[in-house]
């Protein structure tokens, strides 16, 4: 009997059984990609598989459109490629596109995410909340080669870098906490998301 525990630690499941059965196999499942969809977005979903539908041959379906763009990653062999397979050849924005290469690569990749961008800012007078705006690839790649950098300077911790993204996170949802309990909860409501 299967144990479905491990999609209840969604990410865990993504870093130890995703990411080594993608290096192995060179390739996603319908599945496993859309798991890291999930764990990013999971309002997502159904708008990420028309545009796989729309954008790899109509004659594939959500499987086969999911092996193609997958493949492509796996077959590009740097990182800055991998992001322009992503970005420009199936028409993903920042946000997902960082969050797929993060499960992928997470040595190379860091999410792009509006908590830990709006606490670079606020850190360092930076403009990063606004990088997935961004429309020309060479001009976005630039900004988030820029944007991981800060992040994997962010602490003097000795983390990985996926630690440190979640060490942004989860300060940059504290202080929020910390802002709403003063406010005591009245207001705009505040929502969070993860990674």
């Amino acid at each position: 009997m299967d144990s479905y525990v491990k999609y209840y630690r969604l990410e865990q499941y993504l870093l130890e059984e995703v990411n080594p059965r993608f290096r192995e196999q060179g390739y996603l499942e319908p599945e496993d990609f859309f798991c890291i969809v999930i764990w990013k977005a999971n309002r997502a979903k159904s708008r990420i598989a028309a545009r796989l539908l729309k954008i790899g041959d109509q004659r594939l379906n959500l499987a086969q459109a999911v092996k193609a763009l997958t493949v492509e990653i796996a077959q590009a062999q740097k990182s800055e490629e991998r992001m322009r397979v992503l970005f420009e050849g199936w028409g993903f924005h920042l946000p997902m596109a960082s969050a797929i290469l993060t499960i992928l690569y997470p040595e190379d990749f860091t999410v792009y995410d509006i908590r830990v961008a709006t606490t670079l800012d606020k850190d360092g007078g930076t403009e990063f909340g606004r990088l997935s705006n961004v429309i020309a690839f060479e001009k976005m790649w630039a900004g988030y080669e820029q944007f991981k950098e800060a992040v994997a300077n962010s602490t003097s911790l000795d983390l990985p870098l996926r630690d440190k993204d979640r060490n942004l996170w989860g300060r940059s949802f504290y202080e929020q906490l910390q802002k709403d309990l003063k406010n005591e909860f009245r207001g705009r409501p505040t929502t969070s998301s993860s990674p």
